[in-house]
């Protein structure tokens, strides 16, 4: 089992919008680090959502659904997608200002590369977000 946090803006697709839709081909991924994780995702594997923008805050969870395939939005048979399944909102949203206040997780590329849209988290990071929102 492999743990994730995926990025977005809520004006253009939010958290709320993929409850609705259940589902999701996770499209659009133009940087080859975030390409790269895309890649590494396995069916089962744990995701955050997190809004991006102004909100800046972990919202709900999501699991893979469907590894890696052709993006149908890239011309270029190299960018690729995954197809994502929506879960539960968190109990209270996680913003970006109490990840960064919280030592344990220092480390995640939320903290130092904040544009980074795709990434992965260990175990520890995934459970201690999650604590903080429930």
């Amino acid at each position: 089992m492999n743990y994730w946090l995926v990025k977005q803006e809520p004006g253009s697709y939010s958290f709320d919008d993929f409850q609705k839709e259940k589902k999701t081909d996770w499209t659009g991924v133009r940087n080859y680090q975030a390409r790269n994780f895309l890649r590494d995702m396995q069916k089962g594997d744990e995701v955050l959502f997190y809004h991006s923008g102004d909100e800046k805050a972990v919202v709900g969870f999501a699991t893979v659904s469907k590894e890696a395939f052709q993006d149908p939005t890239a011309d270029d048979p190299a960018w690729i997608a995954v197809e994502l399944k929506a879960g539960k909102k968190l109990k209270t949203p996680v913003p970006l200002s109490s990840i960064k206040a919280e030592p344990k997780l220092s480390n995640i590329l939320l903290v130092r590369n904040g544009r980074i849209s795709v990434m992965s988290l260990t175990k520890a990071e995934f459970d201690q977000i999650v604590k903080m929102g429930s």
